[in-house]
């Protein structure tokens, strides 16, 4: 049987096998450095209405409560930079993640040979894959394990790599040699600070209630009129931070296929966006990341972004219900949450803490 260590480099290059760019190893314990930040963060209401953040407090911060036993956290880097594709520079923008199919199915299916590999190589061991679902802090754990580190846009950014990857996480009961945290590098560094339109980013935090990719995506509610003019041509989510950020012109294009827009959805003009029906909406975007939004959402951020009417899409009992839907959302009971690897907890564009 293979020691901790040799187990730890036959993991890390299956996955390079199989397409990731990265992976690491964590032990896994309770994140006794990112428990007060937590806390502190969601007091001052920085989540804004994303009740769901403070739900499981405990289980975000321990692994071993989402699979009992678990020794160790393996963490993945999964690669989705594409140079900007949008035709017409007026239209409006989508963030560069949303241009393909919906991560969380891509990445889970890359996942599950890796898991098969390692039942495989070392026997019957206990498991679970989360693709930013259910309450794990994936960006703690990807510092942990060498992944990147955590940069003062709270993106994990990875030394010739930069940021546009996913992570995900296998939380397992074996014993792996873990890897050391990854370093800080962005020293004195501030342009996503000051390239934020909103003002969202102090150094290594960011008040999620003025970020972009919270107004356009995560906001059921009217977007508040202070954003006008703000959004800078944003209608779902944002890259401004990761754009300007000096270690990006390391990226390079992914080789996924899923991940790949629809040439009719690049080649959209300003007045088609403007002009857009549901069926067409349903066209464009199956499948998508952008249904997280819907219809009525994504018409709300274009009417915003034309001088702020946002239109009569949504409904006083629309919001409400949608409201209670996403607060209702990772109230289960511990159980529920070891055993079901579906509960999304906050899409990947907006990862403040997790």
């Amino acid at each position: 049987m293979p020691n901790p260590a040799e187990q730890g480099a036959l993991v890390k290059a299956k996955a390079h096998e199989l397409g990731f760019l990265a992976c690491g190893i964590a032990k896994a314990e309770f994140l006794s450095d990112e428990a007060p930040r937590l806390e502190h963060w969601l007091k001052q209401g920085k989540h804004g209405e994303m009740g769901y953040m403070a739900n499981h407090f405990d289980l975000r911060l321990d692994p071993r409560k989402l699979v009992p036993g678990a020794k160790s956290v393996i963490s993945l880097a999964y690669n989705y930079f594409t140079p900007p594709k949008q035709k017409e520079p007026s239209a409006p923008k989508l963030s560069t993640y949303a241009y393909g199919r919906d991560y969380h199915k891509v990445v889970k299916q890359r996942l599950n040979p890796l898991m098969a590999f390692i039942k495989e190589q070392f026997g019957d061991v206990e498991m679970r894959a989360f693709v930013d679902s259910a309450p794990v802090m994936e960006k703690a754990w990807a510092q942990r394990s060498g992944i990147g580190w955590v940069g003062k846009h709270t993106n994990v950014i990875r030394q010739g790599a930069g940021s546009f990857f996913f992570l995900c996480e296998i939380i397992v009961d074996l014993e792996l040699e873990p890897d050391a945290p990854a370093m800080d590098h962005c020293g004195t560094c501030r342009r996503c600070i000051d390239a934020c339109p909103t003002d969202a980013i102090t150094p290594y935090g960011v008040d999620g209630s003025k970020c972009i990719s919270y107004l356009t995506i995560e906001l059921k509610n009217a977007i508040p009129q202070e954003f006008t003019g703000k959004l800078e041509n944003w209608a779902f989510g944002c890259d401004i931070c990761q754009q300007v950020c000096p270690w990006n012109r390391f990226s390079t294009p992914h080789k996924e296929q899923e991940f790949q827009p629809k040439q009719e959805l690049m080649a959209l003009m300003k007045d088609e966006w403007q002009g857009m029906t549901e069926v067409l909406f349903d066209q464009l975007f199956e499948g998508s990341p952008v249904k997280r939004t819907k219809y009525s959402g994504l018409k709300r951020n274009i009417r915003f972004l034309e001088g702020g009417d946002q239109g009569d899409e949504l409904t006083e009992n629309d919001t409400r219900a949608a409201i209670a839907r996403k607060n209702s959302n990772n109230t289960g009971t511990i159980a529920d949450l070891q055993s079901d690897t579906t509960i999304e907890c906050v899409s990947e564009e907006f990862h403040l803490f997790s």
